[in-house]
């Protein structure tokens, strides 16, 4: 890393300033000039707006292929594809009145299209369009994309479930890289706070051809916050408010940026108290808080775009168990979890002719400590204002490290014909350094070889395949573990996995305004460390685990059918997908007790899942402002022998009933919306689940911009369980205690910009 960042800079010292550059004019329908117009190159993550007269101008960009964004409020977005080369180009833009439908560039997969001209299906929202709808955190707003889930533990762990998959399933991206912080574990979020976060991107089904293992299941893709506009200095902040759990959520940052060298940093702090169940009262130790920081800087010109991120997060997280002492403290009780992750990150595209070279160096170190009560230990008699020592040694303490690599040749395009080879890895270290030991001092090494190519036809249909070969090599070392006065031990193991994944899919316009994509791909999961080694009690599940160092690698095969129509005015779409996975990997009870835990053991079969979304949106004319919104999801999962796997969420329903409305120069993006979510009984459940009920929840919501003195003013507000509705969700880890959700939450936002 130290020497690839010395070669990088002194490369730039020695780049001249390119002149090479875009400008043009912007006007609506009428011919009138528009000011402010948003031009954005996501590919660069380079970007400024219109003068009063509708100009813009952006330099020092590279010959190269790419696309530019014009996105203006109350007209529709417009998206061009340029090819630079030697000369300057003048691009100018008419934008149409708007409409509903709003194409995207997509940087989850490999060639950055967008996703009209895509040929994996992929959604995209941004953070704040999740915000609007009432997500109180990162989790909570992807909860709310058909087909995407979250297994939870309170409001301040989660984790995303695709289609029925999670854990190691579903790999997570941030700043390019993967986020490695012991994911496998259900028993704590994600470790990344949207103040970070710009968008979100979600390829359901496998993409092990484009990150190997762990993409099994699906891929959450983060895109984090824009660089401010060429030449120009932003100042924001934002501070949130959450009746339910009496929490704060305040965030600030800065950016700058210039023509060739672009920086910004932000940062937040957010803390909860339990959360409020509709009629048990407080959930006790359900309590969060969290510290973010996160800087970045940037540089481009006609020759190179790179861009160095770090992000550091901080949270304790109570492990809630029971419904006990009512109060509204915000430090964590035992049993706790203290987490730190941080992330560098460095990604650089090379330039060349008629090509472009694009790498990602990254490195993560995860400090994971969990704190519990001991036997010795009398405190039922103590207030619990009078915190345990909360610089006693941790029982489990587990530091994950992980350097990762990830380079690609984007080949000269002939023709129609476009192809990428490219190599990604990582290295991966775990210690122990706690009094237990869940999962022993480890080390990972894989490297992953892939290709992939798309030709396009002459009918506005679309070709993309490549195939990918992986090895994982894992070694762990030898432990030994007393419980119950026996000595159990970990095994030593050296094992190697090595899997080929490939995916074919084709995408083309079946009739008048009907897209349609197929898609049959393959992937893969090698078995993680718990799953292979565990032997002892993990209190962040409460059970003890044991692994099973013979367990194969997952492969799974699917196939998957979307249909989108789209007209001016209604769009409808529906995906349907059949997943089978050889040697599904579950953890099942064993009907025995150690250390006075549940015995749970780690097991293999092979499974099924199917299912889909489906949904609409209607955007009827002349009633410009409305908006008719429904989706409805499914998945069954089920055994090779009949059974159905563990932790599969049941059927929802969505409809949403959404204004829009501005008010001369002074509001603007104005919003009311009215959602109710129908999830449906879930009988379908294993052997150790019990079923769950159905229930409605109504949310409402309503927010503006407002422009004071050339200072924008968000405003957003949102009541979730309305009617404060008393469930349990199906994935709840809390179901089997009979603790239920979150009662009503009022959640005020607001967020300025200079």
């Amino acid at each position: 890393m130290r020497i690839y960042m010395s070669l990088l800079f002194i490369a730039v010292s020695y780049i001249s300033v390119a002149q090479q550059k875009i400008t043009g004019t912007i006007t609506n329908a009428q011919n009138k000039p528009l000011n402010g117009v948003e031009v954005f190159i996501e590919e660069l993550q380079k970007g400024t707006s219109t003068n009063e007269n509708g100009n813009y101008e952006l330099t020092n960009l590279p010959n190269n292929t790419f696309h530019i964004a014009f996105n203006y409020l109350g007209y529709e977005t417009q998206i061009k594809t340029i090819t630079l080369k030697e000369a300057p180009i003048e691009l100018n833009i008419v934008l149409q009145e708007a409409v509903f439908h709003m194409d995207e560039v997509i940087i989850s997969t490999p060639f950055n299209r967008l996703q009209s001209e895509n040929v994996m299906k992929v959604d995209k929202v941004t953070v704040q369009q999740l915000k609007n709808k009432g997500a109180a955190t990162l989790i909570d707003g992807v909860n709310l994309i058909p087909g995407v889930s979250q297994v939870s533990t309170g409001t301040g762990i989660g984790k995303p479930v695709i289609r029925g998959l999670r854990g190691n399933r579903v790999l997570v991206y941030s700043q390019g890289i993967r986020l490695e912080n012991q994911q496998f574990g259900d028993e704590h979020g994600l470790g990344v706070d949207d103040s970070s976060i710009e968008s979100v991107e979600v390829i359901k089904g496998p993409a092990s051809l484009l990150y190997g293992s762990d993409a099994l299941g699906g891929v959450l893709y983060l895109n984090p916050v824009k660089f401010a506009d060429d030449n120009t200095f932003n100042l924001y902040a934002n501070q949130s408010y959450f009746s339910n759990t009496q929490g704060i959520g305040t965030s600030i940052g800065v950016k700058q940026s210039y023509n060739s060298w672009k920086f910004l940093a932000n940062g937040a702090f957010n803390q909860h108290s339990d959360y409020k169940t509709p009629s048990d009262g407080n959930v006790t130790n359900s309590r969060y808080n969290e510290q973010i920081f996160n800087a970045a800087i940037g540089f481009n010109n006609k020759l190179i775009s790179s861009t160095a991120r770090f992000s550091f997060n901080h949270s304790n997280v109570g492990i809630p168990e029971e419904i006990g002492a009512q109060n509204s403290n915000t430090t964590p009780l035992l049993p706790y979890q203290d987490l730190t992750t941080k992330m560098v990150s460095l990604n650089t595209i090379f330039y060349l002719n008629n090509s472009k070279i694009s790498t990602v160096f990254g490195y993560t170190t995860n400090d994971r400590k969990e704190f519990e009560e001991h036997e010795h230990e009398e405190d039922e008699h103590e207030d619990e204002d009078e915190h345990e020592d909360e610089f006693a040694d941790p029982s489990l303490n587990l530091e994950l490290n992980t350097f990762s690599y990830d380079a690609k040749w984007h080949l000269p395009k002939i023709g129609n014909f476009q192809s990428i080879v490219g190599v990604q890895g990582m290295h991966q270290t775990n210690t122990n350094y706690g009094e237990e030991i869940l999962i022993p001092n480890a080390t990972i090494n894989d490297i992953g070889f892939l290709v992939t190519s798309t030709y396009d036809f002459k009918n506005n249909s679309s070709l993309q395949g490549g195939i990918r070969f992986d090895i994982r090599d894992l070694n762990t070392e030898e432990h030994l573990v007393q419980h119950d006065d026996e000595i159990h031990t970990f095994e030593a193991l050296n094992n190697d996995y090595q899997n080929f994944s490939a995916s074919l899919g084709y995408k083309t316009l079946l009739f008048k305004n009907i897209t349609s994509r197929f898609n049959a791909a393959t992937g893969f999961k090698a078995p993680n460390l718990a799953e292979l080694t565990s032997n002892g009690v993990h209190h962040g599940s409460n059970r003890f685990e044991i692994g099973n160092p013979d367990l194969n690698s997952e492969r799974n095969i699917q196939f998957d059918v979307a249909l989108e129509y789209d007209s001016k005015h209604f769009e409808l779409y529906a995906n349907g997908f059949y997943n089978y996975i050889d040697d599904y990997i579950f953890i099942n009870p064993t009907g025995e007790i150690e250390d006075g835990y549940d015995v749970y053991q780690y097991t293999q079969e092979n499974a099924e899942l199917y299912g889909g979304e489906f949904g609409f949106h209607l955007h009827p004319h002349p009633l410009d402002w409305l908006h008719l919104q429904s989706s409805f999801e499914t998945v069954v999962g089920k055994q090779r022998n009949g059974d159905y796997l563990p932790l599969i969420p049941a059927n929802k329903l969505v409809n949403t009933v959404r204004t829009e409305f501005n008010i001369k120069n002074w509001l603007n993006n104005g919003f009311a919306t009215v959602t109710l979510e129908s999830n449906f009984d879930q009988n379908n459940v294993s052997g150790f689940e019990t079923a769950s009920k159905g229930y409605n929840l109504l949310n409402i919501g309503a927010g503006a911009t407002f422009v004071v003195s050339k200072v924008d003013l968000n405003l957003s507000l949102n009541l979730n369980n309305a009617l404060d509705k008393t469930y349990v969700s199906h994935l709840s880890r809390l179901k089997s205690d009979g603790i239920p959700n979150i009662g009503r939450n009022f959640i005020a936002s607001l967020k300025f910009k200079i």
